[in-house]
């Protein structure tokens, strides 16, 4: 039924993928770069960067902080998403 796969090494090279993700670094900017946020694989903030323009303007800093971090983690989810593709899109298990 699963042919000549080895589980094992799925597993090991799946832990591997997993690992390297986690320590991946996804940014995004919004504002033409006024705030700058970057997420790890593991979805936390890791840096954030704001324009000194933006500390007077409190609506227009929240909104551009929530944006870049919500494409920051769009763009890991993504990552990953292809990252599973491609690692389980090559076994062909009906066989």
């Amino acid at each position: 039924m699963f042919g000549n796969i080895d589980f094992n090494e799925m597993m090991k090279k799946l832990q591997e993928s997993m690992a390297e993700q986690n320590n991946k670094i996804y940014t995004a900017k919004s504002g033409g770069g006024l705030v700058e946020a970057s997420v790890n694989g593991q979805f936390e903030v890791v840096d954030l960067k704001i324009d000194d323009s933006l500390l007077e303007d409190k609506e227009s800093l929240q909104i551009l902080t929530m944006s870049a971090i919500n494409d920051a983690i769009k763009m890991a989810v993504e990552d990953k998403k292809q990252q599973a593709i491609n690692m389980f899109g090559g076994l062909n298990l009906n066989q």
